[in-house]
């Protein structure tokens, strides 16, 4: 862990433009889980497609898991704050993904995979992201990585805010994971009472923070728990500044926006109508995710 990193002035920092307040909803095969980042925005916070947030110490709500089902055409990144996850797919990876860990998979081309709660009680808690691919990289081999706790790049400020960088990168520490096309920040941050913590951002990439714990305070207005604080786009700015009254933990996420057509059916995000046929068709027979 870096200790006193090199601080990230903003001079002009971006207000809320507005709080949004996630959908309950299941998904899998009966997980009951909160999506944050609904299909109604992404155009506005492209290059990301949805966030779901679940968490819970009631096994009905987790335990079924999600069986085997296809993707094609982004990148999921699974962070597990609590709990443990075993994640098998058809390009033959598998990893358990436990407390603090990050799984990220890049879906590309296809893949078909599971994933199933190793667990029989206890809280599971964490977030599933998902990050779209440019047009050129939507049929790349499909890819994947764990990452454990102990793994991830993590930082404390001078002020004392502790940070963990998945992707991108912050105060002269380089996250987890990289991506030229959409330049992804994912910073998981945990703000002791009376603490500010400060990030500086392009103006034109799309910005937004989750509070899962406590509230902040962002250019004057209060973010609550389980609120998203959609970051405004203003051509001034040039970073965010995070305020702390109260002990709080939250996620900051902000990419570079590929300005492409986003196509959805289910599972499968391309550019046009008839890719996400062929998707179907392929699922259908048995041609996505199998072995070249």
């Amino acid at each position: 862990m870096t200790k006193n990193s090199n601080p990230e002035p903003v001079s002009k920092p971006r207000t809320v433009e507005q709080l949004v307040a996630g959908k309950p909803t299941s998904d899998g095969a009966g997980v009951q889980l909160t999506r944050v980042l609904t299909q109604q925005l992404q155009r506005r916070l492209d290059p990301f497609l949805m966030l779901d947030a679940f968490g819970s110490d009631n096994p009905d709500d987790y335990i079924a898991g999600f069986p085997d089902h296809p993707h094609r055409g982004f990148e999921t990144i699974t962070y597990m704050i609590a709990g443990r996850m075993l994640h098998r797919d058809s390009a033959g990876h598998e990893g358990l993904l436990s407390n603090g860990g990050v799984q990220w998979m890049t879906a590309g081309s296809g893949v078909i995979h599971s994933e199933i709660p190793q667990q029989e009680a206890g809280v599971m808690e964490g977030f599933q992201l998902w990050l779209n691919l440019p047009g050129r990289d939507k049929m790349c081999a499909p890819w994947y990585r764990d990452f454990a706790a102990a793994d991830l790049p993590r930082f404390v400020t001078a002020g004392g805010v502790a940070a963990t960088l998945i992707a991108g990168t912050s105060h002269g520490v380089m996250g987890a994971v990289t991506r030229a096309a959409t330049a992804p920040l994912y910073l998981d941050l945990h703000l002791p009472a009376g603490t500010r913590f400060t990030q500086s951002l392009p103006a034109t990439h799309n910005a937004f923070i989750y509070v899962y714990r406590g509230a902040v305070n962002v250019a004057g207005k209060t973010v609550p728990a389980q609120r998203m604080a959609i970051l405004a786009n203003e051509s001034q700015t040039d970073g965010v500044e995070i305020e702390a009254a109260e002990e709080a933990q939250v996620l900051l996420i902000a990419g570079q926006p590929l300005h492409e057509p986003i196509v959805q059916h289910g599972p499968f995000v391309m550019n046009t109508e008839q890719e996400i046929n062929q998707a179907i068709d392929d699922f259908r027979s048995g041609r996505l995710g199998a072995a070249a």
